[in-house]
């Protein structure tokens, strides 16, 4: 008999809540804190920033959050649910007695993870009564996903996208103005912030932490505006939840318990969606799955970073998050994988890495590229680079089992495609890639 090497769910399979790990962690998330006064934000001081809907879920312990039916409908259109895959052809190549199975968000509109929270932020916003929206992006994927679901809920999208991708990936910013939305380089003059750093250095490359402190400036100083984050935050991390509701479903049809289950982390989002379900099952003591975030070596926030409070952006804007971190001054080189370019991480992951439930890696740029080409060859994918960094780590665990000859289980998120990225490609395959 043929084995079967995709596992598909039905529309009526897609979750219709979001899972919350602040309610399963062991010890409490530690809470934002007013950097003015060092105590526990309260409520209405996230106003400024988000409407109350979202407010509610950033500080809800709750278990699970209903997904409303408008937003179970929009995920139809973003391909939800997914396929989980067995990589056969990977696995053979390899010559690995192991069984690797990737969770593809390559297919959504955006060719990535992204829209997942941006069509619940945005509905929710639209809910509220906000008409303008700004945020920023690293690679383009949130800036992305963030001007379709604005377009499809009639909001306008202001988007601020570090300078260094902004140049290099030029077809994400087409696809934004496409959506509507207006994109901005950052640093850019349209902030106060933006233009003291432009004055200091014109050539300013740009990070997330710099898009955001001009995100939320905007939109603090502009009337029926809000801001909307891509990751970091926890409202964020649960929406991805749907994608990890899925893999524990198509995990049971495929019969199999993985030993590891690894994705890479910029910010966290894709990790946590991918991650929480099961890791919600480990702290039960129900599996005993081992979770890797893999991160590039030039950003290597969990690895290398202290966990202390620090601000989620560089100009010191946003509330102070207990998180691992760089320092929020930290200027990371302009690596490829942009949406990796984060000097922290989520406060949710990072309490999950302190309480030992999560280990962290570091991948090299052209180690994280040659697993590109080598999945590519394999699958017929091209992955995103932000992917690559999972699919290498993946990679080596399955060449360890060869060594120890051991029927590892190993299941990877596949966070987006890189037919956007292919620049990074060529700079690789010509060998100009530092």
């Amino acid at each position: 008999m043929k084995q079967n090497i995709r596992f598909n769910l039905t529309v009526d399979d897609i979750p219709k809540h979001w899972y919350n790990i602040a309610a399963d962690s062991p010890v409490p998330l530690p809470p934002a804190l007013n950097p003015g006064t060092n105590q526990p934000l309260k409520p209405e001081e996230f106003e400024a920033i988000f409407p109350r809907n979202l407010i509610d879920q950033e500080m809800s312990t709750d278990r699970y959050i209903d997904i409303p039916d408008e937003v179970r409908e929009a995920y139809i259109n973003l391909n939800r649910p997914s396929p989980l895959v067995r990589a056969v052809r990977l696995e053979k190549a390899l010559k690995t007695p192991a069984k690797i199975f990737y969770k593809r968000e390559d297919g959504s509109p955006c060719g990535s993870h992204k829209p997942n929270t941006a069509i619940p932020q945005a509905y929710y916003n639209m809910k509220a009564g906000t008409e303008h929206i700004t945020t920023e992006t690293g690679a383009g994927q949130w800036g992305m996903s963030l001007a379709m679901a604005c377009a499809m809920f009639d909001m306008s999208c202001k988007v601020f996208m570090v300078r260094v991708s902004y140049d290099s990936k030029p077809y994400r910013r087409y696809a934004m103005q496409t959506y509507g939305a207006k994109v901005y380089a950052s640093p850019s003059p349209e902030t106060k912030f933006g233009r003291t750093l432009l004055e200091k250095d014109p050539n300013n490359p740009g990070s997330l932490g710099i898009a955001i402190s001009e995100a939320v400036e905007l939109a603090v100083s502009t009337p029926h505006t809000k801001y909307s984050l891509g990751s970091v935050l926890n409202h964020v991390m649960l929406h991805q939840t749907v994608i990890g509701q899925e893999v524990i479903q198509q995990l049971e049809m495929a019969d199999v318990v993985p030993d590891y289950m690894v994705a890479c982390v910029g910010g966290g989002s894709n990790f946590a969606g991918f991650t929480f379900p099961m890791i919600g099952k480990k702290i039960k003591k129900k599996v005993d799955t081992e979770f890797i975030a893999a991160e590039p070596t030039a950003v290597p926030s969990m690895t290398k970073g202290e966990y202390r409070y620090d601000f989620g952006d560089t100009a010191g804007m946003t509330p102070m998050l207990k998180m691992y971190t760089l320092g929020h001054e930290f200027m990371p080189s302009p690596i490829h994988a942009g949406g990796l370019r984060y000097h922290g991480m989520a406060p949710t992951v990072s309490l999950m890495k302190d309480l030992g439930y999560v280990k962290s890696v570091t991948v090299d740029q052209n180690d994280t590229y040659a697993a590109g080409v080598q999945f590519a060859l394999a699958e017929g994918i091209i992955p995103a680079p932000e992917s690559t960094h999972a699919i290498r780590v993946a990679i080596d665990l399955a060449l360890e089992a060869k060594r120890k000859n051991e029927e590892k289980v190993i299941v990877f998120n596949l966070s987006g495609h890189g037919l956007l990225d292919l620049p990074g490609y060529d700079k690789y395959l010509s060998g100009q890639l530092k």
